[in-house]
């Protein structure tokens, strides 16, 4: 059964059910694969992605919830939450293994767009049930409240997705030279 849907502003056309969900159709389908299969029961948050701005977990989330909605990947998600986020996540050091980080971003960004300036309950709320297995959580909620100030402070250039912004932030600058 053919299933129209417009995910990262692109309308697409998928071979499934409506009754499957998302995260299949986002990995395997579209071969989306930034978006992680962590538990199947919406318990750790690292398949979440927006649906009409909202971070919702998408392997519970079945492909008929999507119909006249838009649906953002992280490697559709653009903007200046973002670009802060990416900023604080390095200033603050979160990642370690990395596996939860899609997840954490696109709930953390969806956090930003709708409270710019959040209180450490507002961020234990809206990052509620998004697991890490390295238990950087402190060092999370730090790079929240520092992407809020960033945003808050001046312009933050915006990047042009995410997925270059994580592999920016996986990837060390090379250091400058002495010799010019």
């Amino acid at each position: 059964m053919t299933s129209p849907l417009t995910v990262n502003d692109k309308a697409v056309a998928v071979q499934a059910t409506p009754d499957t969900p998302l995260l299949w159709v986002l990995r395997g389908e579209l071969q989306l694969t930034g978006t992680k299969f962590g538990c199947g029961k919406a318990l750790c948050g690292a398949c979440t992605v927006h649906l009409d701005g909202q971070a919702v977990r998408s392997c519970v989330t079945p492909l008929a919830a999507t119909a006249g909605k838009l649906v953002a990947t992280i490697e559709g998600l653009q903007g200046r939450e973002i670009s802060a986020l990416r900023q604080a996540w390095t200033e603050t050091d979160v990642v370690q293994c990395g596996y939860c980080q899609s997840g954490q971003l696109m709930s953390a960004s969806a956090l930003l767009k709708t409270t710019p300036r959040p209180s450490d309950a507002e961020i234990d709320a809206a990052m509620n049930g998004n697991l890490c297995r390295c238990g950087t959580y402190p060092r999370i909620r730090a790079a929240i409240h520092r992407a809020a100030v960033l945003l808050a402070a001046a312009p933050v250039p915006a990047v042009a997705s995410a997925a270059s912004a994580a592999a920016s932030a996986a990837v060390p600058a090379p250091a400058a030279s002495a010799g010019g």
